[in-house]
């Protein structure tokens, strides 16, 4: 059983399917730690799943008891800074990154801004690849923290699957049919 004081982390890149992860898990019967500042909108129209503290996690870790037994959305750059005081169940989201920087392009756009193009896309693309062989290769060294990859494309593509894989990481907790019935493929807007 997973202990009461660990912290569920869902991480990824920024499009990467964190919010989509954290409607699963809400979904499936566990607490998840979002203020709702950040509303609904085109780009994600079931949520950000966001908790604004989150964003100062490099000089502010004092909300991170609030977190103890819930859910929180934490965006791969930033987990360096969690400490090793608490026990972490992370559930990182992998996604082709062409779909994540199309993804992040319509999103400029809706929003008014002219997104790079295919040169500073592959820049960005070479940044995000080392990124996260850096941050998978820190996550296996910690004590602490155990972690389970999950991949978007399998989510959308077999739900129940995929939510069995979470749950058996929760220990089982949540409801894996709620959790599945919450993935909307219509939402996979940006495919390779």
């Amino acid at each position: 059983m997973i202990d009461p004081d660990t912290i569920v982390v869902v991480s990824g890149l920024p499009r990467s399917g964190t919010s989509m992860m954290m409607q699963m898990i809400e979904a499936g019967g566990m607490d998840v730690l979002t203020d709702g500042l950040r509303t609904a909108d085109e780009d994600n129209l079931k949520g950000y799943f966001e908790y604004e503290n989150v964003k100062a996690l490099k000089s502010d870790r004092n909300w991170l008891p609030e977190a103890r037994g819930k859910a929180v959305k934490i965006i791969s750059e930033l987990l360096k800074y969690l400490p090793e005081t608490h026990t972490y169940r992370i559930i990182f989201m992998r996604r082709d990154l062409e779909e994540v920087l199309a993804s992040q392009d319509r999103m400029l756009v809706r929003r008014g801004v002219q997104p790079g193009g295919q040169a500073e896309n592959a820049e960005i693309a070479r940044v995000f690849r080392r990124h996260l062989q850096q941050t998978e290769a820190w996550l296996s060294g910690r004590p602490g923290f155990r972690t389970l990859y999950a991949e978007h494309r399998q989510i959308l593509a077999d739900p129940a699957r995929e939510a069995a894989r979470v749950n058996a990481f929760l220990d089982h907790r949540l409801d894996e049919a709620a959790m599945a019935a919450s993935v909307d493929g219509s939402l996979y807007r940006q495919r390779r």
